[in-house]
């Protein structure tokens, strides 16, 4: 009869097995000395290591908290001042991410972590955002200005960058305006910044420039009486500042007259485009004429 065969063990056992013989042939007095060295270690750079660290988060959880505080403050600065909510948002995580980064690159300082290197790396990765970045950059920093210093706001009507239009809206970026047409144009800011900048609605009253020519045969007394009622007959004109009426100058062709007179900006366009009717109009009536180049042209066979 065969005697049965029986199983090996698994190998893991055996790696086991092996190291406790192996143990138990090491000296004693090694384990000593080892227990020695890590005491040792442990009472010096052990203990440096365990202050670095405890420092390190201790500043990282100090200046997140500090991080948060200036934010906040400076978010609500802003909402003061009844800033645009989505610059608000934009600079809060502009200030929270730069601020994050210095705090991160103190705690790595606290841990014996040469940080140069890091800096560098952050230096030379935002110059590079902003050389490719630069016009956007221009962009949003005219849009910070044009927000905190109001030149302009929602509902005026300016002309810049060669457009003329009603603004209807300022964002960090870019500004939309609307022409009298009811097209939306949008404008970089700093295209609008970087020029001059008309507001024709930052005052109450503005003043109409009309200018005729009137005949050399026209009596200058009786065509401004003829001016002056004109302007009495339209309520939508200012008696202060009283209007003007004058002869610009004298031409080869007509004497010319200007009439200033004042009226709500509201009311500019309107009263303008019934201004020049009136005249036109009246002066018809009073047999007055406004005198026109003539133009003589030739055929030559």
């Amino acid at each position: 009869m065969s005697t049965p065969q029986l199983a090996s063990p698994p190998t893991d056992v055996i790696r086991v097995t092996d190291a406790i013989h192996h143990m138990k042939k090491i000296n004693p007095s090694s384990f000593d000395h080892l227990l020695e060295i890590t005491k040792k270690w442990a009472l010096t750079s052990g203990l440096d290591w365990a202050v670095n660290i405890l420092s390190a988060i201790l500043v990282f959880y100090i200046g997140r908290w500090i991080t948060r505080l200036i934010t906040g403050a400076i978010a609500n600065v802003m909402e003061s001042r009844h800033i645009e909510k989505s610059l608000i948002s934009f600079t809060r995580s502009l200030i929270n991410a730069a601020m994050t980064a210095f705090v991160i690159i103190a705690a790595l300082g606290q841990l014996g972590i040469q940080t140069t290197s890091f800096v560098a790396i952050i230096g030379a990765a935002g110059l590079a955002v902003g050389l490719a970045l630069q016009g956007s950059l221009s962009n949003f920093a005219a849009g910070v200005l044009m927000i905190i210093f109001r030149p302009i706001k929602v509902g005026d009507f300016i002309e810049a960058a060669g457009t003329a239009g009603t603004v209807e809206d300022i964002q960090v970026f870019s500004t939309m305006l609307r022409t009298a047409d009811n097209k939306i144009i949008i404008i970089p800011n700093s295209s609008i910044t970087g020029g001059n900048i008309v507001n024709y609605s930052t005052k109450a009253i503005r003043r109409i420039d009309f200018e005729i020519g009137i005949s050399y045969e026209a009596d200058i007394q009786k065509t401004k009486e003829i001016f002056t009622r004109i302007l009495n007959e339209d309520d939508r004109i200012l008696k202060d500042p009283p209007p003007v009426i004058a002869v610009r100058a004298l031409t080869d062709t007509a004497m010319m007259f200007v009439l200033r007179p004042w009226v709500k900006s509201s009311d500019f366009g309107d009263v303008s485009f019934a201004l020049t009717e009136k005249v036109k109009t009246t002066l018809d009536a009073e047999g007055i004429v406004m005198p026109w180049r003539h133009y003589q042209m030739y055929h030559k066979p």
